[in-house]
C-alpha cells in the first residue's frame, strides 16, 4: 500500500464523554496496523487496530481544533481535536484507506508475522474437517450419504465440496433441485439428532408465483422419509411472510404448499440484513449518548429493536429444537441461506447438542454452519471496500444470542463471555485468515492454510483464558432449555458498552473464580512442601533411618565430618517451632521434663536453663534436594507468595498494559501480582511447591527473563 503517511500528530486531545471539560492531551501515532494515541502526562496509551475501524466522520471546526469521531467495529468511540485542519482532511482520508483495503492481498493476516515463540503457521488448520463432523453425527448411514456432485464446486459455489443428501437422491434429483434454488443452494442435511430427526438448509425456491420443479419436491420428499419416525416435516422460511411475498415479483418467494406433499410450512419473522445494520446502528448511538438518562436510554434501547431481534432469532432456534426433539424433520431458509438460515440452524444444534457448547464444539458448529456453508464473512464484516449494504452484524448476533444462553445457564457451557468477544473482535481483526472470504472456494483459491495463521491455532494456546469455572458437563446432558420470556432477554453491556469504564464489576466472576482455585492450588502444593521439609528435619532431629532408602540422612553433634555440612542461624533471624525455645525460670521445661532419650535433651549433668542464643548445630549427609544453609532454606521457602494482590483495583500491568474488565488477569506465583498474558508467558517450576508443574511466572520472578515483550496491544488480545 502505497500511502504517505505522517508518523505522528502532535498536540491532539482525546475527549471522553464523561470528562469533556478535561481532555486528555498527547500525541497521535500511525503504525503499521494500529493508531495509537499517547498521553505523556497520565502514561496512557489508547491503541485502535486500523482493521477494526468501522467510521470515519469529520465534525465542524471548532475553537480548539478539527474534530474526528472514530468509531470501531468493536462498539469503540473515539474522539479526536486535532489542532490543523489539514492534518485533520489528511488523516481522515488516510484512515479511510488503511481501515478498508481495496484488494483482499492487502488485509493484515496476509502480511500478520507471528513471533518465534508462537505456533506454527499449519497451526489450527487441520482441527475440524467436516467428515468427522458428521461421523460423529453418525453419517453417512442407511438414509445420508456423501455426495461427490460438488467436489469440484460446480452443483455450487457456495456450498462446502463435502455435502451429505438423501441416500435416494439421484443426480437428476441433484442437479434439478439446485437449479429451482436461489444460487444453487439445494437442500442438504446440516445437523442429524439421535433420533435420526434432521435439520436441512437450503436456499429460497424460484417459484415465482406458479413455478413448480418436481426434482425439489422429490428432494424435500426423500428428506423427509430419511426419517423413518415421522410421516412428515417442517419448512421452516425465516423471513417475514410479507417479505417472501415481495420476492415472487421478482421470480423467487416459498414454496407452495400445493406442490409438497406431507409438508407444514412455517414463516418466522426475522428481518434481513438491513433491518439489523440498522438496528445496530441505533443501539451504538443509544451507548454513545454523552449524559445518558435511564429514560432516554431505555427508549433508545427500545426504538433500536435490537433485543427484540435477538428474541425472533431464538425463538425461531428453540421452535427448530423443539421439532427436531418430538422427532421430526425441518428444513431450513431464509433468501439465499447464508444468513439468518446459519443463525439459526447453528442456534437450533447449540441448545440440542451438548458437544457444541464446549469450546471446539462450537468451533466447530461455527466450520460448518457459518465456514463451510457459505456466510459472507468478507461482505458482511467490510474487511475491503464494498457496498456498505452488504455489511450487517449477522455473527454478532449469533454470539449475542450464545450469551443470552451462557448468562441464563452458565454451567452448560465450557466456554466463558471472553470466549465470544476474542470471536468478535478477531472477525473483525482479518489478523488470522480462518474467517477471510465469503466461502470455502474462496479460502481455497486464496490458499490462506499456506499464506495465514488460524485463529484457532491461537486460541488453542490460550485455552485457560475461555474456560468457564462454573461448566459441570452432567448439569444438561441433554437438550438445553432456555427462558425466552420478554424480561430474560437482556442488553448485552460487555460487549456494546466494554469500553465505558465505571460500568463492569470490578471483580468479574469469571476472573475471581479461577484466580481462587489457582490460588488454592498454589497454597496447596506449598503445604505438601513445607510437610515434606518439616518431616525430613524431624526425622533428622530424631535419628530416625528410612531402612528402604540408602542415602539416609545421619544426624551427628559433631564438627570435621567431611560429608556433614553445618547449619546454623541466629534464633532472632528465623522463626523456630516453640520446641527449640525454652522458658527460665523455676519450673522445668518442657525438655527437662521429658524423659531421658529425649532428642534435643543434653547428657552433661550441667545443662542450662537459659534461652541458647544460637541453634545447635546440625550437621547431615550431603542432600541435593535441601537447602546448604538457613539462609538458603528461607530464601525457598520465600519463592512462592502466600498473599495475592485482588483484581478489584487493578488498571494496569507492570509493563504499562492497561487492564480492563476484559482483559485476562493472571497472578504470579512468585510474587502475587496481577500481570497481563504477555508478562505471564513465562512458566518455571518453584522449589517451595510440592510439585513439578511449571508455575506461571512474572518477567522479575522468572529464573530466565524472557526477551522484551513487544509494544502493548501489537496483538489486539
Amino acid at each position: 500500500m502505497d500511502i504517505n503517511i505522517t508518523p505522528k500528530l502532535e498536540n491532539v486531545q482525546l475527549l471522553d464523554k464523561y470528562n469533556l471539560r478535561n481532555p486528555s492531551k498527547g500525541t497521535l501515532y500511525f503504525a503499521t496496523t494500529h493508531l495509537i494515541f499517547v498521553d505523556h502526562e497520565m502514561r496512557k496509551e489508547t491503541w485502535i487496530l486500523l482493521m477494526h475501524i468501522s467510521t470515519v466522520e469529520r465534525l465542524p471546526i471548532t475553537t480548539a481544533g478539527s474534530p474526528l469521531l472514530v468509531r470501531t467495529k468493536t462498539f469503540q468511540s473515539v474522539f479526536f481535536v486535532i489542532p490543523r485542519e489539514r492534518d485533520c482532511h489528511e488523516m481522515h482520508q488516510t484512515l479511510l484507506r488503511l481501515s478498508q483495503p481495496v484488494h483482499i492481498d492487502e488485509l493484515y493476516c496476509f502480511h500478520y508475522k507471528s513471533t518465534p515463540d508462537d505456533l506454527p503457521k499449519s497451526a489450527g488448520w487441520n482441527f475440524f474437517d467436516i467428515q468427522t463432523e458428521y461421523q460423529r453425527m453418525n453419517v453417512p448411514n442407511d438414509q445420508w450419504v456423501l455426495c461427490t456432485a460438488n467436489k469440484d464446486y460446480e452443483l455450487c459455489d457456495t456450498y462446502p465440496s463435502e455435502v451429505y443428501v438423501p441416500a435416494r437422491a439421484s443426480t437428476a434429483v441433484l442437479l434439478g433441485s439446485a437449479s429451482f434454488r436461489s444460487r444453487g443452494r439445494l437442500p442438504v442435511l446440516a445437523y442429524l439428532h439421535h433420533n435420526k430427526a434432521a435439520i436441512a438448509r437450503c436456499s429460497q425456491p424460484l417459484s415465482g408465483f406458479s413455478a413448480r420443479c418436481m426434482e425439489d419436491e422429490q428432494m424435500l420428499d426423500l428428506i423427509r422419509r430419511a426419517n423413518p419416525n415421522c410421516g412428515y416435516m417442517y419448512v421452516v422460511d425465516t423471513r417475514p411472510r410479507i417479505n417472501a411475498m415481495v420476492n415472487r415479483a421478482a421470480g423467487k418467494g416459498y414454496e407452495n404448499e400445493a406442490f409438497y406433499e406431507n409438508i407444514k410450512f412455517q414463516f418466522s419473522g426475522i428481518g434481513n440484513i438491513h433491518v439489523m445494520r440498522k438496528s445496530l446502528q441505533k443501539l451504538v448511538e443509544t451507548c454513545e449518548q454523552n449524559t445518558p438518562t435511564m429514560s432516554s436510554f431505555l427508549s433508545g434501547l427500545e426504538s433500536s429493536g435490537w433485543l427484540k431481534h435477538i428474541k425472533s432469532i431464538l425463538d425461531t432456534s428453540w421452535w427448530i429444537a423443539c421439532a427436531i426433539e418430538s422427532g421430526v424433520s425441518v428444513c431450513v431458509h431464509c433468501s439465499d441461506g447464508w444468513d439468518r438460515t446459519a443463525q439459526v440452524c447453528s442456534l437450533a444444534a447449540l441448545v440440542l447438542e451438548p458437544h457444541y457448547r464446549t469450546i471446539n464444539g462450537y468451533q466447530a458448529l461455527i466450520e460448518k454452519d457459518w465456514l463451510s456453508f457459505g456466510h459472507k464473512f468478507t461482505a458482511r464484516c467490510g474487511h475491503i471496500a464494498c457496498d456498505g449494504r452488504e455489511r450487517s452484524p449477522v455473527f454478532t448476533q449469533l454470539l449475542d444470542c450464545t450469551w443470552q444462553l451462557l448468562r441464563q445457564r452458565p454451567e452448560a457451557f465450557q466456554f466463558n463471555e471472553r470466549f465470544l468477544l476474542t470471536l468478535h473482535d478477531h472477525v473483525h481483526a482479518c489478523q488470522y485468515g480462518t474467517f477471510i472470504g465469503n466461502c470455502e472456494k474462496d479460502r481455497r483459491d486464496l490458499r490462506l492454510s499456506e499464506r495465514t495463521f488460524s485463529l484457532w491455532g491461537y486460541m488453542a494456546s490460550h485455552l485457560n483464558e475461555y474456560k468457564n469455572p462454573l461448566y459441570n458437563p452432567k448439569a444438561h446432558p441433554d437438550t438445553l432449555r432456555p427462558d425466552l420470556t420478554a424480561q430474560s432477554i437482556r442488553f448485552w453491556r460487555g460487549m456494546y458498552c466494554r469500553h465505558e469504564s465505571g460500568v463492569h464489576p470490578r471483580e468479574p466472576l469469571g476472573d475471581l473464580l479461577p484466580a481462587s482455585v489457582e490460588h488454592c492450588s498454589a497454597l496447596d502444593h506449598h503445604i505438601n512442601y513445607l510437610a515434606k521439609r518439616i518431616n525430613t528435619f524431624k526425622n533428622l532431629l530424631s535419628r530416625r533411618k528410612d531402612d528402604n532408602s540408602k542415602d539416609n540422612a545421619i544426624v551427628n553433634y559433631r564438627n570435621g565430618n567431611v560429608n556433614s555440612v553445618a547449619i546454623e542461624a541466629k534464633t532472632e533471624e528465623l522463626q523456630i517451632d516453640n520446641k527449640f525455645i525454652y522458658e527460665s525460670g523455676g519450673s522445668l521445661s518442657e525438655m527437662e521434663s521429658a524423659n531421658h532419650d529425649h532428642p534435643l535433651k543434653e547428657t552433661s549433668a550441667n545443662s542450662q536453663s537459659t534461652k541458647p542464643k544460637k541453634i545447635p548445630l546440625i550437621t547431615e549427609k550431603l542432600d541435593a534436594s535441601l537447602p546448604t544453609s538457613l539462609a538458603l532454606l528461607e530464601k525457598e521457602v520465600n519463592t512462592v507468595a502466600l498473599d495475592w494482590k485482588s483484581v478489584k483495583n487493578v488498571t494496569e500491568c507492570s509493563c504499562s498494559t492497561p487492564l480492563d474488565h476484559y482483559s485476562r488477569k493472571h497472578h504470579c506465583w512468585g510474587c502475587g501480582r496481577c500481570v497481563c498474558t504477555r508478562c505471564v508467558r513465562g512458566r518455571s517450576p518453584l522449589p517451595a511447591l510440592a510439585s513439578a508443574r511449571p508455575a506461571p511466572l512474572c518477567a522479575a520472578c522468572s529464573p530466565t527473563s524472557p526477551p522484551p515483550a513487544p509494544p502493548p496491544h501489537t496483538n489486539i488480545n
